[in-house]
């Protein structure tokens, strides 16, 4: 990346565990290091066990433990969805629709009914084993979709950080603004080979965004602004790259 600017507050971050998203990411790469899976699965299996964590959690009663697993999941979730979507879009209704829309709302009462939350979690995680099953027995899709993918996974980290100053919760909005930018690297050449101009204002308004983060109490209207700008010029590369893949046979 272009001569940017560290800070000591993300230096610190980066010490602590990943998970979710920035887990996602790491099983992904060992299993393509190791050769054992093509990138799609790999990248599906990765997400698999924050919905574990869910029912787990949901099983001992553990609503907040739950409603972090499920926020984790979720994250992931939008990094590979893509590839459900375009494989079998009734299956991706099931896990999108029905049974990740029943568990949020389930999650958000004020007294969430664990045992039927876990019912429905269990269900939902037997649907996304079948979805494994289908990309990993299935003919690998144009190789443009793994592009989306990964642009996706990335990007899965930045769509946290808005939410998290608007929940008053600092030190989730640093950490994943911090994983975003670790994870930008390995996709900021697509970017970049798509559109320079989109590539410098990026990574312009990331150091931004990192110097903005560093105070006790950042200014989140002004965080939100920045984040908002570096999504329209992202999702703006990732809009053209879908299309190219969705067009291609």
């Amino acid at each position: 990346m272009i001569e940017r600017l560290r800070g000591l507050a993300f230096g610190l971050l980066a010490m602590f565990a990943v998970v979710g998203c920035a887990g996602q990411a790491a099983a992904v790469e060992a299993a393509g290091a190791a050769g054992a899976e093509r990138f799609e699965v790999a990248s599906i299996k990765a997400v698999r066990p924050t919905l574990v964590n869910t029912v787990a959690a949901l099983r001992q009663r553990d609503i907040a433990g739950a409603r972090e697993a499920f926020s984790a999941y979720d994250s992931a979730w939008n990094g590979i969805e893509v590839y459900i979507n375009t494989r079998d879009r009734n299956l991706y209704d099931v896990i999108e629709h029905d049974f990740q829309a029943r568990i949020e709302k389930g999650l958000a009462m004020p007294n969430p009914d664990a045992a039927a939350l876990a019912a429905d979690a269990e269900a939902m995680l037997a649907k996304y084993d079948d979805a494994i099953k289908l990309v990993a027995a299935a003919a690998p899709l144009n190789p443009l979709y793994d592009d989306v993918a990964r642009l996706r996974i990335v990007r899965a980290h930045l769509r946290e950080v808005a939410p998290a100053l608007k929940a008053g919760d600092l030190a989730k909005a640093r950490k994943s603004y911090s994983e975003f930018d670790d994870n930008w690297d390995s996709i900021e050449d697509l970017v970049k080979a798509r559109s320079a101009d989109a590539y410098v204002a990026i990574e312009k308004a990331m150091v931004q965004i990192e110097q903005a983060l560093m105070p006790d109490k950042p200014d989140a209207a002004k965080v939100t602004e920045l984040v908002n700008g570096v999504m329209t010029q992202y999702n703006a590369q990732l809009a053209e790259v879908l299309k190219e893949a969705r067009g291609r046979k």
